[in-house]
């Protein structure tokens, strides 16, 4: 046993410097790639069966044939794949497509908020106010309690952006939303810029022989 732990205190010794961080940022970076890709997937699946079936629903001339599309949809799909095509979730995302009918302004939305993020926002009255709380979410990466707090406190009626003309307030939304993203990518770039500097200035002060009996008598 003291051999096996001499081992290892002698291999993280001899670890090349930033090996494990660079490793592990790349672990951290694959992680979220895939799940942003897995979160995108899934909201454009739900999309297009909301899509689908609005279109199936449209051709019914009776009362009550949507809901009995529903219903018998889900008992169809809830045992072979789950919960999550309930007859609750299949309704939700026949609002998605009510809420967001235009997929390409959904194509700068998917990768960015969760099914969870659309749910919360698809069954806001005005088209405005999803429009301004999807973008803000968007760029300021809002989790999904904090969007749903956003909207409980009625931001957006609170701003002046809900009291001018659609098309104008449209615009100021975008305008916004430029804005802000523009300041998160300066953020990190600077950030990620002091860190370049003071790494190498970290790992000379930890190879430095004068401070090496500092560290070795500590």
């Amino acid at each position: 046993m003291k051999k096996k732990s001499t081992a290892r205190h002698l291999s993280k010794s001899v670890m090349p410097s930033g090996l494990i961080a660079d490793v592990r940022r790349m672990i951290e970076e694959t992680r979220t790639a895939v799940a942003v890709t897995v979160n995108a997937g899934l909201t454009i699946l739900y999309w297009r069966i909301g899509k689908r079936i609005s279109e199936e629903i449209l051709k019914g001339e009776r009362a009550g044939y949507g809901r009995q599309i529903l219903a018998t949809l889900s008992q169809e799909l809830f045992g072979e794949y789950g919960p999550g095509f309930s007859e609750q979730n299949l309704r939700h995302m026949l609002k998605f497509v009510e809420a967001f009918p235009d997929p390409e302004i959904l194509s700068t939305l998917w990768r960015e908020l969760s099914w969870s993020h659309f749910k919360a926002v698809i069954y806001l009255e005005k088209p405005l106010q999803r429009e301004f709380y999807a973008e803000m979410c968007r760029v300021e990466r809002w989790s999904v309690r904090t969007l749903r707090r956003k909207i409980d406190s009625m931001l957006y009626e609170r701003t002046a952006v809900s009291r001018k003309p659609d098309k104008l307030a449209k615009r100021e939304i975008t305008e916004l939303a430029k804005k802000i993203g523009c300041r998160r990518i300066l953020h990190r770039a600077a950030t990620r810029g002091s860190t370049r500097t003071e790494t190498p200035l970290r790992h000379s002060q930890r190879q430095s022989p004068s401070r090496t009996p500092v560290n070795a008598g500590g």
